[in-house]
């Protein structure tokens, strides 16, 4: 039985509350098919919103960033509350009007106060977590990690729980009135596939390529 996420004065979907779920597995789905959210903030009663990658293991929602880095640092000097948003975009709604012209998409947002990750190793498991969601199985090919970069790298973490999923997946909603009007009318889907991988330029040696994350 799929679990349920918390709804509260935050996490409720208020406008098009029939596109909400708050069904934690599809939340958990769009989190991990995303490979970068938004993480809003305040401080001194400005907003800030920067935009990084992510990942997740269990009922965690992980993030890093120069250690000094305002959306790692900030909220833990101060505890506050952030709020964190992962969308994909699926496809663009063509309509027979422009004022119901759509999206199709999927989104999470997300509520908590973060708690940083101290621990060396547990860092060092974490990046190997983000960098096996980017890229599996390159971590191994890799330099190891320095103790420097371990200390100059913020993970900051909250808990999956307060939040809401926003999707929509359907044709154009049209007035009955302009059903007939004349012009295409339906979904552009976004198809999603990498292109063709580009080498660093310094090489002069030929290596096998990585593999990249599942297309979202």
């Amino acid at each position: 039985m799929s679990q349920s996420l918390t709804e509260t004065s935050l996490s409720r979907v208020k406008r098009g509350p029939n596109r909400a779920s708050y069904d934690k597995d599809l939340a958990l789905d769009i989190i991990d098919a995303a490979l970068m959210c938004h993480v809003g903030q305040t401080k001194d009663g400005q907003a800030f919103v920067t935009p990084t990658s992510h990942w997740r293991e269990g009922d965690y929602f992980y993030w890093h960033a120069h250690s000094k880095a305002r959306n790692v640092k900030g909220p833990i000097d101060e505890p506050e509350k952030v709020c964190i948003n992962v969308s994909l975009l699926d496809g663009l709604v063509l309509a027979r009007s422009a004022m119901h012209h759509s999206v199709n998409y999927r989104s999470v947002t997300l509520f908590g106060v973060p708690e940083r990750i101290e621990d060396q190793e547990e860092k060092v498991r974490q990046f190997k977590l983000f960098l096996d969601k980017v890229s599996p199985g390159r971590w191994e090919t890799l330099r190891p990690v320095n103790e420097q970069e371990i200390k100059a790298t913020g993970v900051v973490r909250i808990k999956i729980d307060e939040a809401s999923v926003k999707m929509r997946a359907e044709p154009p909603v049209d007035d009955p009135a302009d059903n007939d009007w004349p012009v295409w009318a339906g979904v552009l889907p976004l198809e999603k596939q990498w292109g063709k991988a580009e080498q660093d330029p310094l090489q002069q040696e030929d290596y096998s390529e990585p593999t990249a994350p599942n297309a979202v």
